[in-house]
């Protein structure tokens, strides 16, 4: 891939999770909560998306904002999630965040691994 048509070092977060953030967020009634999205090995594609609620930056982090909340990726997750969108999808079976990762090749049915 030409770097001229690499994604961009950014990952953001749609209308959907920004507002279901900001309802998490509120119902844990500390303002200091942020979205940490990391990416380790494992999952069946090779690699996996972890979300936690997070009130601590760490050095290598980098901050996204969407009307007030904050999503927080490490820089080697970035990596793999460059470009991506934090999405909140709610369905019959589940509500949950997920990634829409344009440098994924494949994921699993479930939406939690992905392989680059």
């Amino acid at each position: 891939m030409d770097t001229l048509d690499a994604p961009p070092r950014t990952v953001t977060l749609s209308a959907s999770a920004a507002r279901r953030l900001a309802e998490i967020i509120a119902a844990e009634g500390n303002p200091a909560l942020m979205l940490r999205l990391a990416v380790s090995g494992g999952g069946c594609s090779g690699f996996q998306y972890g979300f936690a609620l997070d009130a601590t930056l760490n050095d290598d982090d980098r901050v996204f904002e969407r009307d007030g909340v904050k999503l927080v990726v490490d820089e080697v997750s970035l990596d793999l999630l460059a470009g991506s969108e934090v999405e909140y999808d709610e369905g019959l079976m589940a509500a949950h965040f997920t990634v829409r990762n344009p440098n994924a090749t494949a994921s699993c049915g479930c939406g939690t691994s992905f392989s680059v």
